[in-house]
């Protein structure tokens, strides 16, 4: 219990009616975390400021004074392995972790967030909904909707709000295998009255979030967050963040930022500028010069993320000048090809400008992000990379440079989803690691093994929420995946199937039903694209091996045997 008295509210709650609904918001997490995630901080804010609604908070170490029977119970899910945390929680609440085993007199658990609308599959057993999309309209839909059956059975409550535009029940869907660990067969919902495919939401608005409240107790102390855009224009084909969240969205500089950074700089001096691709809103220069006016001199600035060739001298010296000393920006990779394949649209050279002018402008840091196991990737694109890294170090003494690299794992919704992970890329981190110590560049490998699980949950059916369950118990290592997947032999498909099989493009995804920002054709048109960088004969190919049924049948790679992921 806590009374979170050093918190600095920046939206007024009200107090709740005789009759408002008793509901708990958690975040499956320590609060520190949990309060530092922006889409927490507004759903919250968003139940706080409704009469009809008593809101309670939940963390995994502290939380508000709980009601003893909740109507509804929901999570924010930001993050793929606090699933355990999920199951821990409801099991303290004495909730069966299956929805299936729920009755009236539990709540409905309902849950948002980003890895829930990527692909709720593998938690489907533990969720009774799922909000997919945007929050800002949905969760007043969800709740209006509610008000109206809130007095019916748990079914009749499901099945009206399973007619909501945005929200997925689902119990309300029956998935179809060839066999117990083959491939989807169908997806279809159980009934004529429930939506076949539902939509995620997209909010269209330019008054993008910001900060509802501000702590020292938040991973970032005392900041406030304020979006500045939403999405990505640049579109890499295995991106997640701007696939799924399109179109790309601009915040008004004059309804929106500035109003905001006013709010958030009468409780603090820190500001965060959010968003997938700061430095591309059309007005970023205007935004720079309003915090560089001499009033602000104190105000510490921190920034998301910088587009290679947006970042000018000028960007640098401002944010050195707010307290920033170091900047990061993805480059995934020193190969040309690599990044046409991706559709990274940069040239070494303006890579390497841009950290010039980091050190030109006051920087101390620069942190450049990469990836291996990209597909197509070849020995030869590894030694690009370290060779662009060597130049850039030559070319900026002084310059403390980090090469972050992770490896590249398939995301849904995205032209890329058909790929498996790597499995040369263990390989390859461990060669990077080596050859970067051997000149002085500093290297911070994202965890192998940790890909695996997560293009595991990825690209996951509703199977496994079985062996979620089973992990539980077991740990969260790599080796407790594989113990749970031996156990279940025979009831779903074995770990290489989820992770490192390349997919066909025909086949059923477990997210089929659930429909993105761009058609599959559209997104089978971008990855024919991609492909086509290693092999002009590529879309020829594909196009071919679509239109042959017997072909299909027979494949067992992406699109036929020659275009796996080498």
């Amino acid at each position: 219990m806590t009374d979170f008295h050093q918190e600095k509210l920046l939206f007024n709650p009200v107090s709740s009616d005789n009759n408002a609904i008793p509901l708990i918001f958690a975040f499956p997490n320590d609060y520190n975390v949990g309060i530092t995630s922006l889409g927490y901080q507004l759903i919250w804010a968003t139940f706080a400021t409704r009469s009809d609604v008593n809101v309670s908070r939940l963390f995994t170490d502290i939380q508000e004074s709980l009601p003893q029977n909740p109507e509804l119970l929901g999570f924010s899910f930001s993050w793929e392995l606090d699933y355990v945390n999920i199951l821990n929680i409801l099991e303290s609440l004495s909730i069966p972790l299956q929805a299936n085993k729920r009755n009236d007199h539990h709540p409905l658990v309902f849950g948002g967030g980003p890895v829930l609308t990527a692909n709720p599959e593998p938690f489907a057993d533990f969720f009774d909904i799922i909000l997919l999309g945007d929050g800002e309209n949905l969760i007043s839909d969800f709740i209006n909707a509610y008000k109206t059956v809130r007095h019916e059975n748990r079914e009749t409550k499901l099945r009206y709000l399973s007619t909501i535009p945005g929200i997925y029940v689902p119990s309300l869907y029956e998935v179809y295998y060839d066999s117990p660990d083959g491939e989807i067969k169908s997806i279809k919902p159980i009934n004529n009255n429930i939506p076949a495919i539902v939509e995620k939401q997209t909010y269209k608005g330019n008054i993008l979030s910001a900060s509802t409240v501000v702590t020292e107790k938040a991973a970032w102390e005392n900041i406030y967050m304020v979006e500045v855009v939403r999405s990505c224009p640049e579109m890499c084909r295995f991106c997640l963040a701007s696939y799924l969240t399109l179109p790309f969205r601009t915040a008004s500089l004059e309804s929106s930022l500035i109003p905001a950074i006013e709010k958030g700089l009468q409780v603090t001096n820190r500001i965060g500028l959010l968003g997938a691709s700061v430095t591309q809103h059309p007005e970023f220069n205007e935004l720079l010069d309003y915090l560089y006016q001499p009033k602000y001199e104190d105000v510490r600035v921190s920034i998301a993320s910088v587009r290679t060739n947006t970042l000018s001298e000028k960007l640098a010296k401002i944010l050195s000048d707010r307290q920033t000393k170091s900047v990061t920006i993805a480059v995934e990779s020193g190969s040309e090809k690599i990044r046409k394949i991706v559709n990274k649209k940069l040239e070494n050279e303006e890579i390497i400008q841009a950290a010039i002018n980091a050190k030109n402008g006051g920087l101390k840091n620069i942190k450049l992000y990469g990836m291996v196991g990209i597909p197509e990737e070849r020995e030869e694109d590894i030694e690009e990379t370290i060779m662009m890294l060597e130049t850039i170090k030559k070319s900026v003494p002084g310059l403390r440079l980090t090469f972050g690299c992770s490896t590249f794992v398939p995301k849904s919704h995205t032209p890329f989803q058909w790929f498996g992970v790597n499995k040369i890329a263990k390989k390859r981190l461990k060669y990077l690691e080596k050859q970067l110590g051997k000149k002085g560049i500093e290297f911070r490998p994202e965890s192998y093994n940790w890909s695996v699980i997560q293009a595991l949950i990825s690209r996951g059916d509703r199977r496994l929420s079985k062996l979620l369950q089973l992990t539980r118990s077991y740990g969260d290592s790599l080796g407790s995946y594989k113990r749970a997947f031996k156990e279940l032999k025979g009831k779903l498909p074995p770990l290489d199937y989820y992770v490192h099989d390349n997919w066909k493009t025909e086949q059923i995804l477990p997210w089929s039903h659930l429909k993105g920002p761009l058609p599959e054709a559209t997104l089978i048109k971008h990855l024919d694209t991609a492909m086509s960088v290693s092999d002009p004969n590529f879309k020829k190919s594909s196009a071919a091996t679509r239109k042959s049924k017997g072909k299909r049948q027979k494949a067992k790679g992406l699109i036929s045997k020659d275009f796996r992921i080498l």
